[in-house]
């Protein structure tokens, strides 16, 4: 069965980045580049006609910035999932594309094949960090939640397991080759977890994980 074709629109001031993407992007047959912009406001103003699926956004950019861009888009387009492009340098914003609702966060020194597997990703609906961001995103955030044994405790072994390559950037297909199961049912057990974790997605999943050194408790819990 041929797969949808997922329309991209790549946002980036540097021509070089948007070639690089460009020349990634078009080996894959059903990842289709329908536009391209060097500032936001172009971005925004794409939005309409070229209706992309997912926007490829770069954080620093002439006229509005991705921050502003990522603000607008998940205001006025919902249905369209963003990947953000950084450097590692970028932690506070980041955060504020975290709390906005950015789907994906990609170092541009590691754009690769990454990209396409983030752009699948975010399309079927799951949020996708590049893995040399994990630790640099989350070391600051310090876990508040006085119930947080009980929580923990709530979980099972494979949910633990589950948790911690979600914590470690591993799509739901990755894990499920790491432990012999089919990503169907990753997938069932990650939407086990985040309800008991009360998180929305694999990014607030993945700071719940960090904050509470959840290699740590697998091996207390699990490995004794």
């Amino acid at each position: 069965m041929k797969r949808k074709i997922i329309r991209i629109l790549i946002a980036d001031d540097h021509d070089l980045i948007r070639q690089g993407l460009r020349r990634i992007i078009s080996f894959e047959e059903d990842l289709d580049i329908v536009g391209e912009s060097e500032n936001g406001e172009e971005v925004v103003n794409m939005l309409k006609i070229s209706k992309p699926d997912v926007v490829v956004l770069d954080f620093n950019m002439p006229c509005m910035n991705g921050i502003e861009a990522l603000q607008v888009i998940k205001e006025q387009e919902k249905g369209i999932k963003v990947i953000m492009l950084t450097v590692e340098n970028d932690r506070k914003t980041i955060h504020s594309a975290i709390d906005i609702g950015a789907d994906g966060y990609i170092l541009k020194e590691s754009a690769g094949i990454e990209i396409v597997d983030a752009i699948r990703m975010v399309y079927k609906g799951e949020k996708y960090i590049d893995k040399s961001l994990v630790s640099l995103l989350f070391s600051d955030i310090k876990g508040k939640n006085k119930n947080i044994v009980s929580i923990l405790n709530s979980l099972s072994k494979r949910e633990v397991q589950v948790l911690a390559n979600i914590s470690k950037g591993f799509s739901n297909k990755e894990i499920g080759e790491k432990l012999y199961l089919s990503e169907k049912t990753i997938k069932n057990y990650a939407t086990s977890l985040f309800k008991k974790i009360n998180a929305c997605d694999r990014v607030q999943a993945t700071i719940f994980a960090i904050n509470n050194n959840i290699d740590e408790y697998y091996e207390s819990k699990f490995e004794k």
